[in-house]
């Protein structure tokens, strides 16, 4: 079952964020600008109504949306999971190369592992 929407928990707002960095371009434009104002600028859902012209039951509501369909795109494609599981391997793959004895191997594979979290 859906938890509601709690637009004041930083945690919340920390996915939603995630999610939006990897789904955001496929919401619906209106939305997309609504979404960024209150969670990525911190307007408040007053400021973003007043600028939009709509109450602010109408931003409430398209922030609920928004935030449903991020996550069941993420539910369907889990981009953030394999990214979060990929940041961990990586970084399991570096500590294992920081206590290895060959110090050269070390920094080879530390730089490669720098290289593929640039590309993430």
């Amino acid at each position: 079952m859906e938890k509601e929407l709690s637009l004041s928990e930083p945690e919340e707002m920390a996915e939603l964020a995630r999610l939006y960095d990897f789904y955001g371009s496929l919401l619906k434009e209106n939305h997309r600008r609504i979404f960024e104002d209150y969670v990525l600028n911190n307007f408040s859902l007053g400021e973003i109504a007043r600028e939009r012209e709509i109450t602010r039951q109408g931003v409430y509501d398209v922030l609920r949306r928004c935030r449903i369909r991020l996550r069941d795109y993420e539910e369907k494609l889990q981009l953030v999971r394999r990214f979060r599981s990929t940041e961990e391997k990586l970084r399991q793959i570096a500590e294992i190369a920081g206590s290895c004895g060959d110090k050269e191997a070390a920094r080879q594979i530390g730089g490669l592992v720098d290289e593929i979290q640039d590309m993430l």
